[in-house]
């Protein structure tokens, strides 16, 4: 319909709410209750930032009559939670080897991306490693892409990747933010033997997965 025509019937020309509306309505099995939102109308006030100018300065002159607690950083440093997500850090187990198993489930689970991770085949000839099949040749965390979730040491079955309560993290390239398996490692031993280990190590026996179970000979029944 052209506008001569809408003009001719009389008709009122029709927004773009209530074109689409309309459209909705027409459709079979076009439910009822659906409740439009519509943009809200400023008038001259809200359109000159008055009032949100108004609230921020009332915010500054509260803020001037209240007392504020300087923190003398880094002279003093904060007191972190124990739940503090901060820098990863790779445990080790008993023997002094590198717990993970290279399953590639943190890598898997990271919504980042920012893990990576090559798996080696364990060497059988040697005895500390016949309970393994694999370790990580290659581990490598890239801090600055991590945003810190969690979701890594959540998906880790034997609880060897864990975020401890540094947050001082800092780098004046981009590859010192890269922390490999060496780097990794030697995170945990400064936070083991500061006794900064994470709450979730110090909570108790870490994942059913974490110790290794010897198997047990299945006896056929007759």
């Amino acid at each position: 319909m052209t506008d001569a025509q809408t003009q001719t019937n009389g008709a009122q020309p029709q927004t773009s709410g209530e074109t689409r509306r309309a459209a909705n309505a027409e459709q079979p099995g076009a439910k009822k209750n659906v409740k439009w939102a519509e943009s809200p109308t400023l008038g001259l006030m809200e359109t000159l930032y008055l009032p949100a100018i108004a609230s921020g300065i009332g915010t500054t002159i509260r803020r001037m009559f209240v007392r504020n607690e300087t923190r003398q950083y880094p002279e003093v440093e904060p007191i972190m939670p124990a739940n503090y997500r901060g820098v990863h850090r790779l445990n080790r187990d008993s023997q002094g080897r590198v717990k993970c198993v290279a399953c590639f489930l943190c890598q898997t689970a990271c919504p980042a991306n920012c893990i990576s991770i090559e798996a080696a085949a364990a060497p059988k000839d040697d005895p500390a490693w016949q309970d393994r099949d694999k370790f990580p040749e290659k581990f490598e965390i890239d801090e600055l892409r991590c945003i810190y979730c969690g979701m890594c040491e959540q998906a880790c079955p034997v609880d060897a990747i864990e975020l401890t309560s540094i947050y001082d993290l800092t780098g004046a390239t981009r590859e010192e933010m890269m922390f490999d398996k060496e780097k990794l490692l030697e995170v945990f031993d400064i936070t083991s033997t500061t006794g900064k280990d994470p709450v979730r190590t110090t909570s108790g026996k870490l994942g059913p997965a974490s110790e290794f179970v010897e198997p047990q000979a299945t006896q056929l029944r007759s």
